[in-house]
């Protein structure tokens, strides 16, 4: 049997992800790998996977700063990148 998926927004376009998964393996999968910019300008994303560096901070449902690395991808969610 296969995994089950699950439907999200990512900046306004639906994708699908394996229940079970990161939001962050869900924003690399559909391609996106600078989630935001630091206060230099420089681009950031998903980097050490485990919710020390603050770097893959996404908006989840209207919520800010949200560690992508450490949420799972639920039906409906609706994530935004800077």
């Amino acid at each position: 049997m296969g995994k089950s998926v699950v439907r999200l927004t990512i900046d306004g376009r639906e994708t699908a992800a394996a229940q079970g998964s990161t939001v962050a393996a869900a924003l690399l999968n559909a391609g996106l790998t600078e989630l935001r910019q630091s206060v230099n300008g420089e681009p950031r994303g998903p980097l050490c996977g485990m919710g020390i560096c603050f770097e893959c901070r996404v908006s989840i449902d209207g919520r800010a700063h949200q560690k992508s690395c450490q949420v799972l991808c639920a039906d409906g969610m609706v994530v935004t990148t800077e």
